[in-house]
């Protein structure tokens, strides 16, 4: 299992931590930010294949033209190009 850390931008998150196994992300943290939507999210990505988290959250908005689903699909998409 890898761990994963992105600092978000636009968003009031400061910091998502994920762990993933394979191409199945275990476990996500996203420090600060709403704390009922961004546990929700948590909640609901959780033992979620990467492509399929990307293609639900990528292009979600809430201000500044992302939000933290949004944020969440771009860490992952970091961490699938690196």
């Amino acid at each position: 299992m890898e761990k994963y850390e992105y600092k978000p931008s636009g968003v009031c998150s400061t910091k998502m931590i994920f762990d993933v196994d394979g191409d199945i992300v275990r476990n996500i943290q996203i420090i600060n930010g709403c704390p009922g939507n961004t546990q929700a999210v948590s909640i609901l990505c959780k033992d979620q294949k990467i492509d399929y988290i990307i293609d639900k959250l990528k292009g979600i908005k809430c201000r500044n033209n992302t939000s933290c689903p949004d944020q969440l699909a771009k860490a992952l998409e970091e961490y699938k190009n690196n």
